[in-house]
């Protein structure tokens, strides 16, 4: 969209507090490129609101201004004039983010937001999907054809960092990860070109943008394999901290995770303090309209506060919009963290019971309103879906690892360095836990979409990193992706 000259005129005087020096001077430069299907917003108006918004208001950032680009060609002008500018820069998808600086800026915002179709190819029977959509926007889109795709388990969760991630899912058990699914993409890269990319025409590149994030481009358009999709059934059940009740829900995560090898079984749950009181939560799913008999009696026979009880059979879309997700939003802060472990044992189990309460007694005092610490079981073979060296995440496909995720949010902007500290701390902890009681993960990769900002890029990329500084050294010579945050790939 452009403006007038009169208009880039008045603007020219324009500056932003906190914003990135000559930024603003790059925002008009811009609106000089670009076409008619994009535009330029700035602050003060609704779309900037939207566009530099983010799940956790502490992983937003005032930015000269924000562009909500329509196509790939503008994103390739776009890019071309932060690389010639120098411009710091963010893309942001859904904005679920929690480390400050991945996906916002104090330079240009770019939202994606306009990256927004959904198509089913039923020859080839994969799925188109702009990286603008959040996950809920997809499922709904395929209902009509009775196909899905291996993406996010709530909602709020935008498809770009899910899915170059690496990305968990409902399906997981049955199909792998999301990575394991995509089968091309459209990328703009560095220096403006618009590029197709597959494993057949280009396998390096490939490689490195499944779970490599950001550094290598913007994804514009992900192509994955699409799935037969019925009723499932399933939801939420919420246990309050009170007698045994905790203790049987630890007794019952342990016996499914050694019990049930149904690839269509999965459980989720997490212990949870909000605003100092104790309610876990414990998400229920079979991917079909009914479960096996008694496959989820032992979580379902425990004490739960029965109006908040929701589990049923359903559209897959409707089972995901029915399980709650704390909105972190305004004006709460957030932080995510993980551990990777190959099982959960009783003594953990009990240990993250134990972290769960001591932490919340210990920073709800700080404005603390959230303490949780998830359990995500997924079946050993979780990394066979995929073949080795096909994806930069995970690094390694043996053995299959389990990503604790915890997470805090929080009020006071003050408490920051605490939180972050706390949650840190307790993760060393349990790893540590893990490791006296002989688990292999002393060096094992953690997944970088729950990792903790500063943790290094080795620990998330581990042996796949030097191919990825090869390709980043081709792709990306004079770093333009290096203007923007997240997980980077250096040379």
């Amino acid at each position: 969209m452009r403006c007038t000259t009169l208009a880039i005129a008045l603007l020219a005087g324009f500056t932003v507090a906190g914003a990135a020096p000559n930024a603003t001077a790059t925002c008009l430069q811009i609106v000089t490129v670009i076409s008619n299907t994009s535009a330029v917003f700035w602050p003060g108006t609704p779309s900037y609101n939207n566009d530099t918004h983010h799940w956790a208001n502490s992983s937003s950032a005032e930015s000269a201004c924000s562009v909500e680009p329509g196509s790939a060609q503008d994103v390739g002008k776009i890019l071309q004039i932060l690389g010639s500018t120098m411009t710091p820069f963010a893309v942001k998808g859904g904005g679920h983010a929690t480390n400050p600086g991945f996906s916002s800026t104090s330079g240009v915002q770019i939202a994606m937001t306009r990256f927004n179709n959904v198509t089913y190819n039923r020859t080839a029977n994969t799925v188109d999907y702009g990286t603008g959509l959040f996950w809920e926007d997809v499922y709904k889109a395929l209902e009509k054809d009775k196909v899905n795709v291996v993406g996010g388990r709530v909602t709020g969760v935008g498809v770009g960092g899910l899915s170059l991630g690496g990305g968990y899912s409902w399906l997981t058990n049955q199909h792998g990860l999301t990575v394991d699914n995509i089968v091309g993409f459209e990328i703009v890269l560095p220096d403006g070109k618009v590029t197709e990319v597959t494993e057949k025409d280009n396998a390096d590149l490939f490689f490195s943008v499944m779970g490599g994030y950001n550094n290598f481009g913007i994804v514009t358009r992900i192509t994955a394999n699409a799935y037969p999709q019925g009723q499932v059934w399933g939801g939420v059940s919420v246990i309050e901290d009170k007698g045994r009740n905790w203790d049987d829900l630890s007794d019952a995560t342990i016996k499914f995770q050694n019990k049930v090898t149904d690839r269509k079984a999965q459980v989720l749950p997490a212990y949870n303090v909000w605003n100092g009181k104790g309610l876990a939560t414990v998400i229920v799913f079979y991917d079909g309209p009914i479960p096996p008999k008694g496959m989820f009696d032992d979580f379902l026979s425990i004490p739960d506060v029965g109006f908040l009880r929701n589990i049923s059979s359903r559209s897959f879309s409707e089972f995901v919009e029915a399980i709650p997700v704390d909105e972190a939003g305004t004006p709460s802060r957030a932080v995510f963290n993980t551990v990777s472990l190959t099982d959960f044992s009783p003594t953990l189990m009990k240990a993250i019971v134990n972290e769960t309460r001591f932490w919340a007694g210990n920073l709800t005092p700080a404005s603390a309103t959230f303490i949780s610490y998830d359990i995500e079981l997924f079946l050993p073979d979780l990394f066979t879906h995929g073949p080795a060296n096909r994806t930069a995440y995970p690094p390694t496909r043996k053995p299959g690892l389990l990503p604790l995720n915890m997470y805090y949010s929080w009020t006071a902007e003050v408490n920051d360095t605490r939180m972050v500290d706390a949650i840190k701390e307790s993760a060393a902890h349990i790893k540590a836990l893990a490791v006296a009681e002989g688990q292999d993960v002393a060096h094992a990769p953690v997944y970088g979409n729950y990792a903790v900002s500063g943790t290094p890029v080795e620990d998330i990329f581990g042996a796949h990193l030097q191919r990825m500084r090869d390709t980043k050294k081709r792709i990306d010579p004079n770093n333009v992706m290096g203007l923007t945050g997240g997980w980077k790939v250096t040379v």
